[in-house]
């Protein structure tokens, strides 16, 4: 539950934010192949010499800015121009030229020109995989529908002969996030080719475990894996062998053995972790996902750290810094938070975010003092009201704001009349909370909390309006007290 739950953000890291591989990057592979195999039934048509020429200088350039990370506006159009020169010296279908300039205008985050590039590819290679990959990736940006999804990869990857190890990764990860007993076109074996009739959880390990086989240096393929384990532990610790917390437990109704089992499956993803930092100790997601596991495993101080070495890795990434915050929060190192927040906020696209905005009003709220108290208040209040502003119909920062009106704006001085009607406002805000959250079953403990608060309120409205009656004192309570809400979920 997002109110009083530390939730970590696990988050999709879909190719569309950057880092697919060009067609043809590895030295010494034709330029025509696409750096993997092609069908041998259909060999790859003739490219003139000049398109060829043109096509390796493209793809040199590309090479280059990735190793130099120096990607501009003007430097992805240039790139760019120079793979579609090589489609019209070709006279005809050239679509690793195509879905090439597609990646140069992705690196830059133009979108538009990118997936017209990938249709180019796919208008010319109704097959070419690499291409139908990456559209199904935007099309779920677009519409957020997993079953689509996993169907356009499914076939992307049947395209390929299950070579394309991106397309396997980006598979996994919708099956893991679908977690259905449906057994797609993928599952119908293992991975040793045997007739499984894999369900999504079980397939997304077995497309994992394929990926691995062909490329045992492709981070994104360690780093899902993990997440795999990671997410296995989870559900054994809810009593869970299909969709979390929903189906019963696999192993044993003792409890002390579930937890035996989920300590198991963390064990197993901190070593797939350990394998991937050998092969490249510079690939940011990874030490997002041992945070995740360290703080499972209740490794506080290490979590810290993960999470820093990814977000130093990677300054934009966005999960990292989120996961930094709730961290710090839950062991209330609320300017660490505060900092953590305002960088995530900071990057391209995440500046409406609602739990950055969430997460920030609580850091703020955690350093309240009697020396900063008007100001503060001011900006816990001014966080909760860009969320209201963003998501109106959402419960959280209602809750929130019950929390500070009653707790703090109350207590903050002046006369009775004040008092009471801080308390009489907070009264109303919680109730507005259990209008918007009655009904929602991840709600439902902090709808008792709000009802509970609502009938003391009432008791000390009353006590209040009793004639003689003495004030209610006049400071807040410390920082961090125990109505405090803990970190909301940045996923």
């Amino acid at each position: 539950m997002r109110l009083n739950k530390c939730v970590l953000a696990i988050g999709l890291v879909l190719a569309v934010a950057g880092g697919a591989t060009a067609c043809g990057g590895d030295k010494g592979k034709d330029a025509t192949v696409g750096g993997t195999k092609r069908d041998p039934s259909k060999p790859p048509p003739p490219i003139a010499p000049e398109a060829e020429k043109e096509y390796n200088a493209a793809l040199d350039e590309l090479n280059k800015h990735d190793a130099d990370n120096d990607w501009n506006d003007a430097a992805c159009e240039a790139v760019a121009a120079h793979f579609r020169q090589a489609v019209k010296l070709q006279g005809k279908a050239f679509p690793e030229a195509n879905y090439n300039a597609g990646l140069a205008y992705q690196r830059c985050g133009n979108d538009k020109a990118a997936k017209g590039e990938f249709n180019n590819a796919l208008s010319g290679d109704d097959k070419f995989h690499y291409a139908r990959a990456q559209l199904a990736l935007y099309q779920y940006k677009a519409d957020n529908n997993v079953n689509a999804a996993i169907s356009s990869l499914e076939k992307a990857v049947e395209d390929a002969r299950f070579n394309d190890v991106p397309a396997l990764v980006d598979l996994a990860m919708f099956q893991m996030q679908r977690d259905s007993d449906s057994v797609g076109s993928t599952c119908k074996t293992d991975f040793n080719g045997q007739d499984a009739a894999l369900k999504d959880f079980e397939c997304a390990k077995t497309n994992l475990q394929r990926a691995l086989a062909i490329d045992d240096s492709y981070m994104p393929a360690f780093n899902q894996l993990a997440l795999y384990y990671f997410t296995l532990a989870k559900k054994r610790a809810a009593g869970s062998a299909g969709k979390a917390g929903g189906v019963k437990r696999q192993i044993a109704t003792n409890a002390a053995m579930g937890r035996r089992a989920d300590v198991q499956q963390l064990e197993l993803a901190a070593l797939v972790i350990s394998q991937a930092v050998r092969k490249n100790a510079k690939y940011a997601p990874i030490f997002n996902t041992a945070g995740l596991i360290q703080n499972e495993l209740g490794q506080v101080n290490g979590a810290v750290n993960s999470f820093q070495t990814a977000a130093t890795l990677d300054p934009k990434f966005f999960e990292a810094l989120m996961n930094l915050a709730a961290v710090n929060l839950s062991f209330r190192g609320f300017d660490k938070a505060e900092a953590a927040y305002k960088k995530a906020l900071d990057i391209g696209g995440h500046g409406d975010d609602y739990d950055a905005h969430l997460g920030l009003a609580l850091a703020y709220r955690g350093q309240i003092d009697d020396n900063n108290y008007d100001k503060q208040v001011a900006l816990v209040q001014a966080e909760l009201d860009q969320c209201k502003k963003k998501q109106a119909d959402r419960p959280d920062a209602y809750f929130n704001e019950g929390i500070l009106t009653e707790e703090f704006k109350a207590r903050g001085g002046g006369d009775k009349a004040k008092t009471i009607a801080a308390l009489k406002s907070a009264r109303d805000i919680y109730k507005d909370f259990v209008a918007k959250a009655g009904g929602k079953e991840e709600y439902a403990g902090a709808v008792k909390k709000a009802t509970e608060r609502i009938q003391d309120i009432g008791d000390k409205i009353t006590f209040l309006e009793t004639p003689d009656a003495a004030p209610d004192p006049a400071s807040p309570p410390p920082a961090g007290s125990s109505s405090a809400a803990p970190a909301p979920s940045a996923s």
